[in-house]
């Protein structure tokens, strides 16, 4: 997979996320934002550690920290740290002859890794080729999207608004999102429009496959 692809995907997903919080925020405008990812396979960081010498493959694992998720979903409106919200697990295969010098200075490097590892509390495991394979094979994926805000005349009332996702696929689900936004953009430009739009722009009744009738039907 190029990196690209890998940005491309990052993208809509991001877009798609950030839609959830904006429709969370329109119904609760005084509040505060949280989003969480995983557990689930990061394929940029897992491409990072791939580019380290020595190293022959890798996963990464983004793990939400539990803690601060019982925190959100409490309606304590936690300031939470990076270091706080998520840690790293890594998973790597060394290159055949690999000493104990290289384990520590390829560990090394992933924990100072900046703007990837620096600021989590990241775990790296050495494994077999074979156990990647069995084991870590998959693109899973997931998270959590939560809007914590006041309602009533005085903000008397807590309310708390949580999305969540369990992919087994990451690309799977993104491919999906993709299709329904290549639907809408056709739709939208056989009725003239152009340009540049971003998420926010797209209705949602262009965005699926059923006509105005089979929507008030079905979804209403």
């Amino acid at each position: 997979m190029n990196t690209n692809t890998e940005k491309l995907w990052a993208t809509v997903s991001e877009g798609y996320q950030v839609l959830l919080r904006a429709e969370a925020e329109i119904v609760l405008p005084e509040g505060k934002d949280y989003t969480f990812w995983g557990k689930g396979v990061s394929q940029g960081h897992s491409d990072a550690i791939r580019r380290i010498a020595g190293v022959k493959n890798a996963k990464q694992y983004t793990i939400p920290v539990e803690s601060a998720l019982d925190s959100v979903r409490a309606g304590k409106n936690p300031e939470l740290t990076t270091r706080q919200k998520h840690t790293r697990e890594c998973f790597v295969v060394l290159e055949e002859g690999a000493t104990e010098a290289d384990k520590a200075r390829v560990e090394k490097e992933i924990k100072e890794m900046p703007n990837y590892f620096a600021d989590y509390d990241t775990t790296v495991n050495f494994i077999s080729e074979e156990e990647l394979l069995k084991n870590h094979s998959g693109i899973p994926h997931g998270g959590f999207v939560f809007r914590t805000g006041k309602t009533g005349w005085d903000n008397e009332f807590d309310n708390v608004i949580e999305y969540s996702l369990k992919l087994d696929s990451n690309p799977a689900f993104t491919s999906s999102v993709i299709v329904a936004y290549a639907r809408a953009v056709c739709r939208m430009n056989s009725e003239g429009m152009t340009g540049c739009k971003t998420v926010f722009d797209v209705p949602p009744a262009y965005l699926t496959s059923m006509s105005a009738e089979e929507i008030r039907a079905h979804l209403l």
